[in-house]
């Protein structure tokens, strides 16, 4: 299942990409308990669905394992020429919307660098790692 929103503004442009770890389980949870990322994954969608206007083109995408197994729900983010985030513990009741709007924040930006006064809460407690753009010449 993967979700696709895009506006006129972001036609023809490279998509963030938000992936989804969907194998982590909550900690205590029965074996046949949803999984967090399965739930995260149908809050992003209608998050997305009642979001048409964010002039950002943001592509959701189930994975099966971002390593990050005692954090779940985990995320990624990433887009071409952009720093690649990772983020854990994201609610999915909580932190869909406010993902979404971050995709948006993220791309506004020329490198996904967004400073960190104007990222969500969970955002800048969840992270987990920052990963440098491929090709980027050392300083």
């Amino acid at each position: 299942m993967t979700f696709t929103i895009e506006s006129p503004a972001s036609a023809g442009s490279e998509p963030v990409r938000l992936m989804v770890c969907t194998t982590c389980r909550a900690a205590g949870a029965d074996a046949d308990a949803p999984r967090p990322g399965a739930q995260l994954l149908a809050a992003l969608g209608e998050a997305l669905a009642a979001n048409t206007d964010a002039g950002v083109r943001v592509v959701v995408e189930p994975v099966e394992c971002l390593s990050v197994c005692k954090r779940p729900c985990t995320v990624s983010i990433t887009a071409p020429g952009r720093w690649t985030y990772v983020y854990g513990d994201v609610d999915a009741a909580a932190h869909a919307g406010p993902l979404i709007a971050f995709a948006t924040q993220y791309v506004a930006t020329a490198d996904g660098l967004v400073p960190w006064r104007e990222r969500p809460e969970f955002i800048r407690k969840g992270v987990v790692a920052r990963i440098p753009p491929l090709g980027r010449a050392a300083p």
